[in-house]
C-alpha cells in the first residue's frame, strides 16, 4: 500500500459519558423508599430501636457522602 491509497480518517468525536439508565434510577428510588419506610416503621413500632437506628443512619450518611465525593472526583 502506498500513501496515495490511504484515505484520511475523519476526526473522531470525543467520547461522552453515558447517561444513567432510567430503570436503574427507578430501582434505586424504590430501594431508598422501602429502606426509609422500613426504618420509619421500626422506629414507630419499636421505640427502643430508635437510638441504634439513628446511629447507624448517621454513620451510613457519612459513608455515602464520602463515597459520593470519591466518585465525583474520579469522574473529572
Amino acid at each position: 500500500m502506498s500513501a496515495a491509497d490511504q484515505q484520511p480518517q475523519p476526526p473522531q468525536p470525543a467520547p461522552q459519558m453515558p447517561g444513567t439508565d432510567p430503570v436503574v434510577l427507578l430501582l434505586l428510588l424504590l430501594v431508598v423508599v422501602l429502606v426509609l419506610g422500613g426504618t420509619g416503621y421500626l422506629c414507630v413500632a419499636h421505640p427502643s430501636l430508635t437510638a441504634p437506628i439513628a446511629a447507624v443512619g448517621g454513620v451510613g450518611a457519612a459513608l455515602a457522602a464520602a463515597f459520593g465525593v470519591v466518585v465525583a472526583v474520579r469522574r473529572r
